[in-house]
């Protein structure tokens, strides 16, 4: 080997490890100062940890645009108890908590099947980017953009976005026990949407957990 070549070789060695070691303490930062929050407003520890995880990676990539909010979607929740949960970033606190529904074939009090295919009517698990607002058939609506192939990298096509549904209410789940489900979106309350919609638009960091082992072994995000 050249003497270039070796030089070559160090430099990006000590590059790669500077880098790595930037971002696993950028990681670490981030979760001593966002730990207390998972248990203060009872958000799963590993849909939380795992969040944090993938939110730094997509940040150190440049695919955040909106880096303030990161939305979680806990599924290992049942559908009757608040489990939408939107983070401020920068002032570590949770500014959003409310009800989301599932995909109507992904289970009925809890989600436990999900896919990535055209009229399943299930949930897409892992990591999304949020795109435009738009007024549709749902009224105020958010798109989303699925990050993981064979994953959630079909919802554009599948139609899949932020909504609002008179089927997700607090009324509904006192009464019924269960709130409705989707057809695979991750559908609101409707007197929430525009605030979720408005509050997080634009290029921010949503991810869908469940405690899903054929998700953990795919994913590349949630490492």
């Amino acid at each position: 080997m050249s003497k270039y070549f070796k030089i070559l070789f160090l430099f990006l060695f000590i590059t790669v490890k500077l880098y790595s070691n930037k971002y696993f303490i950028a990681i670490s930062e981030t979760e001593n100062k966002l730990s207390s929050l998972s248990e203060k407003f009872n958000i799963n520890s590993e849909a939380f940890n795992l969040a944090l995880k993938g939110y730094e990676k997509l940040k150190s990539l440049g695919l955040i645009s909106n880096v303030q909010f990161l939305t979680i979607v806990d599924f290992s929740k049942p559908s009757n108890i608040e489990r939408f949960y939107v983070i401020d970033m920068l002032t570590k606190q949770l500014i959003i908590k409310t009800l989301v529904a599932h995909g109507k074939n992904s289970g009925a009090l809890f989600a436990n099947n999900f896919s990535n295919k055209n009229a399943s009517l299930k949930s897409s698990l892992g990591f999304y980017i949020t795109r435009s607002p738009y007024i549709g058939k749902h009224g105020t609506s958010l798109e989303l953009e699925g990050l993981e192939l064979g994953i959630n990298d079909q919802v554009k096509s599948r139609a899949i976005v932020i909504h609002g549904a008179n089927y997700v209410s607090n009324k509904m789940a006192k009464e019924s026990g269960i709130i409705g489900r989707s057809f695979g979106c991750p559908a609101v309350p409707i007197n929430k949407v525009k605030e979720i919609v408005t509050t997080i638009q634009g290029g921010s960091c949503m991810f869908i957990y469940a405690p899903n082992n054929a998700y953990l072994e795919k994913s590349q995000l949630a490492k």
